[in-house]
Formats: structure tokens, C-alpha cells, sequence
């Protein structure tokens, strides 16, 4: 590539450079990353089918869950086939239009994701601590607007910032040491003061994520304080297996997700470290909710393995 490529402030091509120290072990690397890109595409798209299939799960703990199970779906088919390409084929050139694309997808539908687990929390609050009033509240419709909300609200916060790079002067080197176009990534790489669009990513991210976490914290804070009020042992257990799932859920998309963001801005781990976390704050979710929810759910898993001829109607 001509050095020119690598220097002008206005390049429109970017080099990914895959995982920087292991580039020797990237087709070993290429294995698990493509065994759960495929689990990951397989498990989403079952459940949508279960869900979509079965009239009994259109409730809206399990609307919301495929919500979340079509953002899983955007979210690693938007990262993993370009890394694979690098893995494989050494194809690291992206272009700016497509790193951008990446870099809105990313950011915008993980903020999605947050939303509709903030969705599923106040669903589990509402049928735990207000029952009676369950169905009222939580219509149709109003499962409707409040996905259409989250939706809004993650391409209105996260819009701005694929223009705002744009505009950028990346007079330096046009190297990303990643996988994938991130947000910090491009922002390191610009030749003029990026604080303020840094300050305003810290803000963006705590009015989606960081908001839709303490609010899930105090949602569910009520919920045990209600559920341990309850009179009989086997109405407790029976409430809190139905929180459960959502809890592991959870627990596996903010641990990775807060690892990923706090150290790309404060912290100094080894950059071939990061990256994997990175890709597994990306990669596993997608995976692992179908499971969590497949095995945990009995309605979803007996509607799965009729629908793979495991069992009989």
C-alpha cells in the first residue's frame, strides 16, 4: 500500500490489524471465534422462530427477548465476518463509509441491548411486584413503544458520532491494532484535541448503558425486597427461578461490556488482552442468551426441540 494511504489526513482506507502479538496464532484464533459466530446466528435464530411460533410466548418478558436475541444477531454479524476475513485471508483494508457503519452498529445497538434488558427487568418488576396490574400495563402496544423507544434512543445518542469522526484530521498513522472499528480507537488516532469528543462518549455512555444499569439494580432490588415478603417458601423459589435467566443474562452483557469500556479509557492492560475481551463483550452474549433462556425456560425449550422433530406436538 502507498505511504500516502498511511499518512493524508483524508485517506478513506483504514488497516485492521487483527489481534497485534498474536497474529501468528489468528487461524487458531479464527476457530472459537467462527464456532460461536455460528452458534450464536443458530441459537438467535431459533429463538425468534420459537418465539415467533408459539402464541404462548407472546408475552413480554419474551417479546423483549427477541428484541434482544435480533440485536444480538446485528451486533456479531456486524464484527465477525470482517475479522474472520482478517484471520484468514489477511484482508485488513476497510474502508472509512464501511469503518464508520461498524462503528455506529457497535455502539448504537449494544445501547439497544441495554434498553431491552431494562425492558425485561421492569417486566419482571411489574409481574413481581404488581400482578394484578401486569397485563394492563404491559399491552401490546405498550411493548411496542417501548421498543420503538430504545430504538430511538440508541440511533439518536449514538448518530452523531460517526459524522463527528468523519471530520476528523487522521494525519497519523491509519493503523486500527483491533479487529473491529471502535469509537476510542479512531478518536487515539486523530492529530488534533479530542477531549471534548471524549467527554461526550463518557456522557453518551452513561445516559444509555449507565443509566439502564443502576435502574435495573434498583428494579431489582424491589424485587427481592418483594419477593422475601411473600408468606410461602415455594412462591419465593418460584419467583426468583423466573428472574433468574434475566440475571445471568445480565451479568454476562455488563461484566465483559464495563471490563472493554473502562480500560480502553483508563486502563493500561496488554493490547492483545483488551482485544480479546473486546470480542467476547461482542461474541458471547449472542451466544449464551439463547442457552441461558433455552435451557432455563421450559416453554422455549419444549417449542424448540418440537420444532427441531426432537418431540412429538
Amino acid at each position: 500500500m502507498a505511504t500516502s494511504n498511511w499518512t493524508t489526513p483524508h485517506s478513506t482506507t483504514f488497516i485492521l490489524l487483527g489481534i497485534p502479538g498474536l497474529e501468528e496464532a489468528h487461524v487458531w484464533i479464527s476457530i472459537p471465534f467462527c464456532s460461536v459466530y455460528i452458534l450464536s446466528v443458530m441459537g438467535n435464530c431459533l429463538l425468534l422462530a420459537v418465539i415467533k411460533s408459539e402464541p404462548s410466548l407472546h408475552e413480554p418478558m419474551y417479546l423483549f427477548l427477541a428484541m434482544l436475541a435480533f440485536a444480538d444477531l446485528v451486533i456479531c454479524t456486524t464484527t465477525v465476518p470482517k475479522t474472520l476475513c482478517i484471520f484468514w485471508f489477511g484482508d485488513q483494508d476497510i474502508h472509512i463509509d464501511g469503518c464508520l457503519a461498524q462503528i455506529f452498529l457497535i455502539h448504537a445497538v449494544s445501547s439497544m441491548e441495554s434498553g431491552f434488558m431494562l425492558a425485561m427487568a421492569f417486566d419482571r418488576y411489574v409481574a413481581i411486584c404488581n400482578p394484578l396490574r401486569h397485563s394492563a400495563v404491559l399491552t401490546h402496544q405498550a411493548i411496542a413503544k417501548i421498543g420503538l423507544g430504545i430504538v430511538l434512543r440508541g440511533a439518536v445518542l449514538l448518530g452523531p458520532h460517526p459524522f463527528l469522526l468523519k471530520q476528523l484530521p487522521y494525519c497519523g498513522t491509519h493503523v486500527i491494532s483491533h479487529t473491529y472499528c471502535e469509537f476510542m480507537a479512531l478518536v487515539k488516532l486523530a492529530c488534533v484535541d479530542t477531549a471534548a469528543m471524549r467527554a461526550s462518549s463518557l456522557l453518551v455512555a452513561f445516559l444509555s448503558a449507565g443509566v439502564d444499569f443502576i435502574l435495573i439494580v434498583l428494579s431489582y432490588i424491589l424485587i427481592l425486597r418483594a419477593v422475601f415478603s411473600l408468606p410461602s417458601k415455594e412462591a419465593r423459589r418460584k419467583s426468583l427461578s423466573t428472574c433468574s435467566s434475566h440475571i445471568c443474562i445480565m451479568l454476562v452483557f455488563y461484566t465483559p461490556a464495563t471490563f472493554s469500556f473502562l480500560s480502553h479509557r483508563f486502563g493500561h492492560v496488554e493490547p492483545h488482552v483488551h482485544i480479546l475481551i473486546a470480542n467476547i463483550y461482542l461474541l458471547f452474549p449472542p451466544m449464551m442468551n439463547p442457552i441461558i433462556y433455552g435451557v432455563r425456560t421450559p416453554g422455549i425449550r419444549q417449542r424448540l426441540l418440537y420444532i427441531l422433530g426432537l418431540k412429538s406436538a
